[in-house]
């Protein structure tokens, strides 16, 4: 599985690249913040909303500590999706959030 540190995902987003970034935590965590720009997609309803995915596109899954985004990119990558995994998850996370 690839992954990301939050230090080389902050580098990325502070160089404003074109990023795709899934966020996989429950509603009441993501009250608390993501990275501007994720979209939000609680792991529980990735499978029905997979459609919302784009298989050109890659992808980079957050989640609290790494876990669930790592089991989102597990999954996702043995449907031919291009996904990484952001390593410690917010608990991780330095840079600015979107509420």
């Amino acid at each position: 599985m690839k992954t990301i540190t939050t230090t080389e995902l902050l580098d990325k987003v502070d160089a404003n690249e074109d990023l795709f970034l899934v966020d996989v935590r429950e509603d009441e965590e993501v009250a608390n913040g993501v990275i501007p720009g994720a979209i939000h997609i609680p792991l529980g309803s990735l499978p029905d909303r997979i459609d919302e995915l784009d298989k050109t596109k890659p992808y980079i899954f957050i989640c609290h500590a790494g876990g669930r985004s790592g089991s989102a990119c597990s999954y996702l990558t043995g449907l031919g999706y291009d996904v990484t995994n952001m390593e410690g998850g917010m608990l991780a996370w330095e840079g600015e959030l979107e509420f």
